[in-house]
């Protein structure tokens, strides 16, 4: 510990170089996680908002649950059989207003469940980021495609769906406005295995998010970028160490030629390793805590302090092998050998 701070005081520039590379990278791994996370949120909050359990598609519907139909008599069985059950249809269109602004929105019924807003019909309950565009409880919504309007019964947070606002509507209305008869996929909440249904294709709650083309897509790009980043990072430990222990050839046949064990040598290089990692984490985190707090409104951003343990503990074990991998030359060094070149 002792060597190791000794060192960094004399060659502090190129630790501090090596810090400051260490904290803007993993300051924007964590920027790029937390909007990861809040454009999940916000494509999918009202799926990921339900417990886990198994969804289910038609086998025609190609993976695609807007193409899926449930055959009634199917669906009858299921949830005469499975009381906790529930068939959902979700369909996107537009409502508008009074004043005729028209808005996208995730029309979502479904039957009698403890997870999804019962809705009478000719009524309508919607997510709260509308609230705050100025709609209020009691106004008038309507769609082009339903004859009727919908009266505004009030407001569910974190309710979105393709990044579009949920409205919780009536099996009939609904039916009405689509024009269908038929439910899209059926729901069995705690259900961590499927069950065999003919005609029907079961996914976890984590595999029918990814049969959302939106999500799939926007999920995957984001998360290259991310360990992407986290690579680059354990590159430039080894890059820098490597270069570090390559000068040092010198120095550790002098050490080792003194009696100091190679396994010492190795933990100041890891002990330097940990001191410039926590500081650069140290402030990367506090950094990305306050543009949590001073993201523009409407911004979707969210870093939770699970994914920023998660990430500091990927970033630790990075540099660890990043530095180890860098040292094993120092095994190799032989004192008499490594005097006579010198320290560079």
């Amino acid at each position: 510990m002792n060597l190791a701070w000794k060192e960094m005081k004399k060659n502090k520039v190129r630790f501090m170089i090596l810090g400051s590379i260490i904290f803007l990278v993993s300051l924007l791994t964590f920027l790029i996680s937390g909007l990861a996370n809040g454009l999940s949120q916000d494509n999918a909050s009202l799926i990921k908002a339900l417990p886990d359990g198994q969804f289910y598609l038609d086998e025609d519907a190609d993976e695609t649950y807007s193409f899926s139909r449930i055959d009634k008599r199917v669906q009858a069985e299921f949830l005469h059989t499975r009381k906790d059950a529930a068939a959902i249809s979700i369909q996107m269109s537009f409502l508008s207003d009074d004043s005729g602004n028209r808005r996208s929105a995730a029309f979502v019924t479904s039957t009698a469940s403890p997870f999804f807003t019962d809705v009478k019909s000719g009524e309508i309950v919607l997510d709260g980021s509308l609230e705050e565009e100025g709609i209020k409880v009691g106004d008038t919504l309507t769609t082009a495609q339903y004859s009727g309007t919908f009266t505004v019964k009030g407001f569910a947070d974190g309710k979105k769906f393709s990044h579009a606002p949920a409205a919780y509507i009536n099996m009939e209305d609904y039916k009405d406005i689509f024009n269908v008869e038929e439910m899209q996929l059926l729901f069995l909440p705690e259900e961590d295995h499927s069950t065999d249904i003919t005609g029907m294709h079961s996914f976890s709650k984590e595999e029918f998010l990814q049969t959302i083309p939106s999500y799939s897509a926007e999920q995957l790009s984001l998360n290259m970028m991310v360990w992407f980043l986290v690579v680059i990072s354990g590159m430039l430990f080894a890059i820098f160490f490597y270069m570090m222990n390559v000068q040092k050839i010198g120095l550790y046949g002098i050490l080792k030629a003194i009696g100091v064990k190679t396994g010492t040598l190795f933990k100041m290089m890891w002990t330097q390793m940990l001191m410039i990692t926590m500081t650069a984490l140290l402030l990367s985190v506090t950094c990305s805590q306050l543009f949590t707090l001073m993201a523009p409104e409407g911004m979707p951003f969210s870093l939770t302090a699970q994914a920023t343990i998660q990430l500091s503990l990927v970033f630790l074990v990075i540099g660890f092998t990043g530095a180890t991998l860098s040292g094993i030359g120092i095994k190799k060094v032989e004192p008499l050998q490594a005097i006579q070149q010198g320290e560079v």
